[in-house]
């Protein structure tokens, strides 16, 4: 059985060299590599989760090197669970990618980069997920960083090159601070392998101890997003197309807090900086949502829902018990398939009405109830409204809160609930201008060839009358079907249609059927997750499957 953990990262990997290999000739043979591996990827992490489960964690060295010399890939509850809804939402992103078309439209994307750049992504995902050291964990990092940019960029328009260069910046940033620290730890302790820090950490100075574990810390929150570290977000995220957005936006900011969660469970043991995580949390929380109010953009609205939910893992991980840690990671799950299907969902608005900017938006409930509905169902879902998991999470987490008692505790139950109820003013706000009320005037008409985006490079220099949603004063009107759009913001042209292509519906709905299962099985869930969170604050089991003991 142990022989299989290393498949979910090699499987993508050597599909990549021949998915290039094919390149534009053969289309339909590109498509089903990347289906058929990511379903096979699935499968291996649905066995591993099962497995890890009934039998502890499994791992493996490969080359046969001991640590700390050897790279040591380990499978235990919380990596099989995250590993496996991971290949779940990116099965679902790649058939709705598909539906959508975006890998064939040669003007755009003229070397069929698409499939090997989204294999390499998640093969970098799988390889943070099961990473037995920092060196490894830094690899899967920069496997991510390569694709992300190449997905980001997708295009090659100027705005999406500007939106991709910010994240490069960052996310380079970030990795020097994660090499200073792997550096700072090995010569602390002379390895990177999880198990010995396990041992020899604690038997450093405090204060050795406290810096090591910033640093990792401020890595794993840039790459989570976490106020005050999340400025980048809103402006890179949106600019992609929606396939993008939603697999970064509902998957790799979780990777950041996976991290922060492995470390401070096996690592740093002692809830140190649990004080500084709940403020964070409590400010992520807060100004995320408040700054998800003030947006009309659907998309730069949902980036800002993300950072403020972030702030609820963040709030379990500084807690620090273990019905804290269990009602985190239910939430991590319940967020990957909510914020991934509205990034759909918002890919599909765009398809419908021609843009997500809210103001240019109305009757959608009356022109495309299923679209209504495939909105409707996750909104309510990341609001929190009862039974739905996205309840389920914030209930434990509320419920940790309450029975620790602290200042910081009862200040974190007061905010998720303050933010749980302006998240659903925010997606009753969505529900109201798009779907509610009557349609604009301007909106377009099926077969309509728009620009996709309302802030082109044009738009740069308009005069105050020239503001959109205004009026009909300087809104370009809708051009003819088969007309040329100038690249804007997003970085390509749309053209709406009265019918939702079937894929990227049925992908879509899977998503929503996905989380929909949390809630069906949440006592199931939730016992794993009870498991799962004792095996943490336990250590011995996974540090005994690295060394070998």
């Amino acid at each position: 059985m142990n022989a299989i953990v290393p498949l979910p990262v090699l499987l993508p990997l050597c599909a990549t060299g021949l998915s290039l290999t094919f390149g534009t000739r053969l289309k339909s043979v590109q498509r089903f590599i990347s289906v058929a591996v990511l379903s096979a990827v699935l499968a291996l992490s649905v066995i591993l989760m099962v497995a890890a489960d009934s039998g502890g964690p499994l791992s493996v060295h490969l080359g046969d090197f001991a640590p700390p010399l050897g790279i040591t890939l380990v499978a235990d509850r919380l990596s099989a669970l995250m590993l496996t809804i991971s290949s779940a939402v990116t099965l679902c992103v790649l058939v709705y990618s598909l539906g959508q078309g975006m890998t064939e439209q040669d003007k755009e994307t003229p070397v069929a980069v698409f499939h090997p750049a989204y294999l390499i992504l998640v093969a970098g995902v799988s390889c943070t997920f099961l990473a037995g050291d920092l060196v490894n964990l830094y690899v899967g990092f920069e496997i991510m960083l390569v694709a992300s940019f190449v997905l980001l960029t997708l295009g090659g328009t100027g705005p999406r090159m500007r939106a991709g260069s910010t994240y490069v910046i960052i996310s380079l940033f970030s990795s020097m601070l994660f090499l200073t620290a792997i550096a700072m730890t090995y010569a602390a302790t002379g390895t990177a392998n999880f198990g010995q820090l396990a041992e020899r950490l604690g038997e450093l100075p405090l204060g050795v101890q406290t810096l090591i574990q910033a640093m990792l810390l401020t890595v794993f929150a840039i790459k989570a997003a976490v106020f005050p570290l999340a400025a980048w977000l809103p402006d890179s995220y949106p600019t992609a197309p929606a396939p993008v957005t939603a697999v970064f936006a509902g998957l790799l900011t979780k990777v950041g807090v996976y991290c922060m969660l492995r470390t401070e469970t096996l690592l740093f043991p002692g809830n140190r900086l649990g004080d500084l995580l709940m403020f964070v949390a409590l400010a992520s929380m807060v100004i995320g949502i408040l700054g998800a109010v003030a947006q009309t953009d659907l998309k730069r609205l949902l980036s800002f829902t993300l950072i403020s939910h972030i702030g609820y893992m963040v709030f379990g991980i500084g807690l620090a018990t273990r019905e804290a840690y269990s009602g985190a990671i239910v939430y991590v799950a319940h967020h990957i398939t909510v914020q991934t299907t509205l990034f759909l969902v918002a890919g599909l608005i765009e398809r419908r009405g021609g843009t997500t900017e809210l103001t240019r938006l109305g009757g959608l409930a009356r022109a495309a109830p299923m679209l209504a509905l495939l909105f409707f169902v996750p909104a309510m879902n990341l609001a929190g409204i009862p039974p739905l998991s996205g309840f389920i999470g914030k209930l434990g987490l509320m419920r940790a809160g309450v029975a620790d008692g602290a200042v910081w505790a009862w200040l974190l139950v007061a905010g998720s609930a303050a933010t749980s109820l302006l998240t659903l003013y925010v997606m009753a706000k969505v529900w109201n201008l798009a779907f509610w009320r009557a349609a604009p005037p301007g909106l377009a008409a099926a077969g309509t060839v728009l620009e996709s985006g309302d802030d082109s490079d044009e738009d740069v220099d308009a005069g105050p009358d020239d503001v959109p949603g205004t009026g009909d004063e300087g809104v370009e009107p809708p051009r003819p079907s088969g007309a040329v759009a100038a690249a804007t913001r997003r970085g390509r042209a749309v053209t709406t249609t009265s019918r939702l292509p079937r894929l990227m519906t049925a992908a879509t709905a899977a998503t929503i059927v996905l989380a929909l299962a949390f809630t069906v099985f949440a006592a199931p869930l939730t016992a794993y997750t009870d498991r799962t969170a004792a095996e943490l604050m336990r250590r011995t089991p996974y540090v005994e499957e690295v060394l070998d003991r």
